[in-house]
């Protein structure tokens, strides 16, 4: 059981080295596409909700 657990957790440490290794930092124009998918991600979904919310509250009276 312990040899297990050795084995994989070596395993996974040596996966997240080599991920590590293969990560780069994002330029500028990545980064800031990014952040704006993001926002209009989390934007729709916020906007979603809240008309959720609003026709729950007009469904339930």
């Amino acid at each position: 059981m312990v040899k297990k657990i050795l084995i994989f957790t070596k395993s996974f440490f040596i996966k997240c080295k080599r991920v590590w290794h293969i990560l780069k930092k994002p330029s500028r124009k990545e980064f800031e596409t990014i952040a704006k998918v993001s926002a209009i991600g989390i934007a729709i979904i916020g906007l979603l909700g809240f008309l959720i919310s609003i026709l729950m509250k007009f469904l339930v009276k």
